[in-house]
């Protein structure tokens, strides 16, 4: 576990290190003040119970000369001149605030290490977010399709903020932790190295056991989160599907579901909350069974009359030894804590280490515009290996032409416009943009000369004037406006409540289907891209609502390559070319009415629609 934990801190630290120095530095400092604000105690307890009748004079010291037992001894030499000049009352309270300003800076200490650790905590948190949503971003369209929306949500949330109460807030434990631990057994060493050998014997028995029963909390921590990712997967396909779950009356199913899926969540995590909770209790008993057999050992070695240890200094080394146990049990509630951070790190690290099969080269070619066309040499694509979706695909498409796919549901006629812009890359084969290899060529720079109006317009909780200037930038209002108008759109965004600034609600949900569409078509409009991709643009739209997008449609095609992906063979009469797909293959390919003289397919299709 340990080795795991430093290896993530390794992978976030690097850019905070001089907080991390910092929280070190004033931590050692802390603790130094905690172990001599106790040394104090040691005159203290002699001047009140009189237990050290020594009379002690002050030895000259060097470095030569310097160890523990001139230090002690000109430590009570200095008390035992101030109670001679100024009384035993007066030397307890000169004492008493000397103790009480050293565990004031203590004190401080501690919460300055606190604070300087606090950046650090929340960068790396902030660092985590952006790497998973910078991955996300770059990730290929079918790892989304591989995986649960709502368990990718839950890993970006869920998982993240278990890191920062998890992890992060031990980070600041696992710092001062172990600090405390040494300061305090280099002191116990240097007052009774062999009461310190024997706490060492007994010690490991404890340790021992707690990390027996924390050993198993990893794996129940990702099984816990795994579940939260059912549970927020559930509820995105609750809210998809809201429709279709009351006009099917299927809301009790569905709570069942939901029920059943809560309780399971609950189960698991009332053993893990259990068996974490278990740590702060187990960690205070089998300290205090270490305190009281170094106390019965003490007391054994004092009452016989042994020489190793006096009565106050072991009282002083009791203190310390105690001082030792809230560390320890901060550590074990630690080593709780992280498993639970690190499953959900795991799971965050799906993520992040996914591999993207959409790779760029070092130094990709310049493709600036379009000049001549675009070519699929030879195309078969696979989604798993040994089922083709494509096979063998030939064409091409002229600079300024336009192309119409077309075929029934599942033929491939995404999957091939899929493969232009390189949402996925081809299995075989090759396709070239003025002949250059797509994959050869910067992706940005490729996608700069595509532009998509999609089945499904895509649209942002935004503004009409965002959403059509989404990825465009310097956009002005005349632009925009020029755009809308093309598209068939200005007129009913001039009719909204405040215009150009009107939200449209999540994903468009204040607009119908035909005003989305045009909003689509006006950001396509204002991209002003030489190639244009249409994926069944108007097949979900009503008649009035079609006639209106076909229209603007048709104003954005106008000197634009275009290929059209069409299930009403009415839209695409005017093409260039139509490619018939039938299971993955061009099984027919001409014009409209070379097509319908073929008496093939394609004439199928088409008296199918006419009927």
């Amino acid at each position: 576990m340990l080795k795991h934990f430093l290896k993530i801190m390794g992978r976030y630290l690097r850019p905070y290190r001089k907080y991390l120095a910092g929280a070190v530095l004033l931590n050692f400092f802390s603790q130094w003040m905690n172990v001599f604000s106790f040394v104090v105690l040691i005159p203290i307890l002699n001047i009140l119970f009189k237990i050290d009748q020594t009379v002690y004079t002050y030895q000259e010291w060097t470095w030569d000369t310097l160890s523990k037992d001139v230090v002690v001894n000109n430590g009570y030499a200095f008390v035992q001149q101030l109670i001679s000049e100024h009384g035993a009352f007066l030397t307890l309270v000169i004492m008493g605030v000397a103790l009480v300003l050293m565990t004031g800076i203590k004190t401080f200490g501690y919460f300055a290490s606190s604070a300087v650790m606090v950046p650090l905590r929340t960068g790396v948190v902030r660092d985590i977010r952006t790497q998973l949503y910078d991955k996300v971003l770059r990730l290929p369209l079918s790892f989304f399709s591989e995986e649960r929306k709502g368990d990718i949500i839950a890993r970006m949330s869920a998982d993240v903020q278990c890191v920062e109460t998890a992890v992060m807030s031990s980070v600041d434990m696992m710092i001062r932790q172990p600090i405390a631990i040494v300061v305090c057994f280099v002191t116990l060493f240097t007052v009774s190295w062999q009461l310190t050998l024997f706490v060492f014997i007994v010690a490991p028995l404890a340790g021992w056991v707690m990390g027996k029963v924390s050993r198993k909390l990893k794996s129940q921590s990702a099984s816990v989160q795994s579940r939260w990712g059912d549970i927020i997967a559930h509820l995105d396909e609750t809210l998809g599907g809201l429709r279709i779950i009351k006009a099917f009356i299927a809301e009790k199913k569905m709570s069942q579901r939901f029920y059943e899926k809560n309780n399971e969540y609950r189960r698991e995590m009332t053993e893990m909350v259990v068996r974490q909770n278990a740590a702060h209790p187990m960690s205070e008993f089998l300290g205090t069974a270490i305190i009281v057999v170094v106390l019965w050992f003490g007391g054994w070695l004092i009452l016989n009359g042994t020489n190793l240890i006096d009565a106050s200094t072991f009282i002083f080394y009791m203190v310390i030894l105690y001082s030792v146990i809230n560390p320890l049990k901060d550590l074990s509630k630690a080593s709780y804590q992280i498993p639970h951070g690190l499953a959900s790190m795991d799971r965050i690290d799906f993520i992040l280490k996914a591999d993207n099969p959409i790779k760029e080269l070092t130094k990709p070619e310049e493709l600036h515009s379009f000049e001549k066309d675009v070519e699929l040499r030879d195309v078969s694509f696979h989604y798993q290996e040994g089922r083709d979706v494509l096979k063998h695909i030939n064409l091409t498409i002229p600079k300024g032409k336009t192309i119409a796919l077309v075929g029934q549901s599942g033929s491939g006629k995404s999957t091939l416009v899929d493969l232009i812009p390189r949402y996925h890359d081809v299995s075989s084969g090759q396709i070239l943009i003025d002949g250059k290899d797509v994959k050869n060529v910067g992706i940005r720079n490729l996608r700069s000369l595509i532009g998509n109006v999609n089945q499904e317009a895509i649209l942002f909780n935004d503004t009409f004037y965002n959403n059509i200037t989404f990825g465009v930038e310097n956009a002005t209002m005349e632009q925009v406006i020029e755009a809308a108008r093309i598209a068939n759109a200005h007129d009913f965004i001039m009719e909204s409540e405040n215009g150009y600034d009107t939200m449209i609600g999540d994903r468009g949900g204040r607009l119908s289907g035909g005003q989305r569409q045009r909003i689509s078509i006006a950001r396509a409009i204002l991209k002003n891209p030489p190639i244009l991709i249409l994926d069944e643009a108007t097949s979900a739209l009503d008649t009035e609502s079609e006639r209106l997008v076909q229209e603007a449609l048709e104003r954005l095609m106008k000197s634009r390559t275009t290929i059209a992906i069409a299930h009403r063979l009415s839209t695409i009469k005017n093409a260039d070319e139509i490619f018939v797909l039938y299971e993955g293959e061009i099984v027919e390919r001409g014009g409209h009415d070379e097509l319908i003289a073929k008496n093939g397919y394609y004439k199928r299709l088409y008296d199918m629609q006419q009927l």
